[in-house]
């Protein structure tokens, strides 16, 4: 039988298989609202056959999105379209995830296809909050550091967003502590040099994540999954590193995380990274098998026997797939029957099975 799809449960959701549509922003949105776009961008790869469905990285304030057309989750009027969402997902047998997620130094700055860098605040920016007033490179804001009661409304939103996110119908929330956001942030040493309790040491490092989690526990059920995406390691001397990645997934854990979503870089713009096919999956690999956490691996991975060897071998326990799936939506219902598994296809498509 086909690891791959093989169903995963998480508390009390089933997984129907191993493989998850990562977050990917799609630059869509007005005012943070979800629109048909999300639907349909969505919505094809539930039709697809995704076991698991997380959102792009949805932001939990305004000043927390990454551009001025990211998806948001900080009003109540956000919730009627991302419902149609869920309940359109979850109709096709996918569970609903969702990423929240606070954009810190990265924040205020141009879609991709408009050439990044940062949107002065007189052109429809907005100032924007780190750790350290430590820009991410010479084109973006410079942030400025997060006071007591601007990290407090950090937490304050994380949290709301949660509620928020289960009013609308996930099942399954992802907190964004990775690719040099604003949580990231205070994680690595190379853009956290503060002196007070949330720098230096690796508990102080780790102590917003740890915060942001507890809020978002007051209002998220315990039966149903927390998931945190990290970097694990910045691919720069100095930085966050594989050992305090092992580190703290095994705090993670004990606070009630219930899988490691494990990708790595995004905090500098000097980093050295090491790309190949699965090349971050070592560090997935070495997060499972030195905590026993679940563990998710992404990047370049790109066939269905690829997929299977990983899981067979150990290695992670969710294929998280992105420009594969931009690619192909229906990479499921391919990979099943490459694999020889049987999978549902939907009603109306059945004609056209294998």
């Amino acid at each position: 039988m086909s690891k791959l799809f093989t169903p995963l449960q998480i508390k009390t959701v089933q997984l129907k298989n191993r493989i998850t549509v990562s977050p990917m922003c799609q630059y869509s949105s007005v005012d943070g609202f979800a629109n048909d776009w999300h639907l349909v961008h969505l919505g094809s790869r539930a039709v697809g056959g995704a076991g698991l469905i997380i959102t792009e990285a949805t932001a939990v304030s305004p000043e927390g999105r990454i551009s001025p057309q990211d998806l948001g989750i900080w009003k109540d009027e956000h919730l009627e379209k991302l419902k149609q969402i869920t309940s359109f997902m979850t109709a096709q047998g996918t569970v609903p995830g969702i990423q929240l997620a606070h954009a810190g130094r990265k924040a205020s700055t141009n879609v991709p296809w408009a050439g990044r860098g940062k949107i002065a605040i007189e052109n429809g920016g907005w100032e924007v909050v780190a750790p350290s007033a430590i820009a991410f490179a010479d084109n973006y804001p410079m942030p400025v550091a997060l006071d007591q009661k601007g990290i407090q409304k950090i937490i304050n939103d994380f949290t709301m967003a949660a509620g928020r996110a289960l009013q609308a119908g996930f099942k399954v929330i992802e907190i964004h502590a990775a690719h040099g956001y604003l949580i990231h942030e205070f994680l690595s040493p190379l853009s956290n040099q503060r002196t007070d309790a949330y720098a230096g040491s690796f508990n102080n490092r780790i102590r917003l994540l740890l915060e942001i989690i507890a809020g978002v526990q007051t209002v998220w059920p315990n039966n149903l999954p927390l998931l945190v995406r990290i970097s694990a390691t910045d691919w720069a001397e100095g930085g966050w590193d594989p050992e305090q990645s092992v580190e703290l997934a095994r705090i993670l854990q004990q606070k009630g995380v219930d899988l490691i979503d494990v990708s790595s870089g995004g905090l500098v713009n000097y980093q050295q990274i090491a790309v190949g096919p699965a090349y971050q999956l070592p560090f997935a690999s070495r997060i499972r098998k030195e905590t026993g956490i679940l563990t998710g691996t992404v990047g370049m991975i790109t066939t269905a026997t690829q997929a299977e060897t990983i899981l067979v071998n150990g290695d992670a326990d969710l294929i998280i797939m992105a420009r594969k799936v931009l690619r192909e939506p229906y990479f499921p219902l391919r990979a099943a029957h490459e694999l020889h598994a049987n999978t549902d296809w939907p009603v109306q498509y059945e004609r056209a099975k294998w």
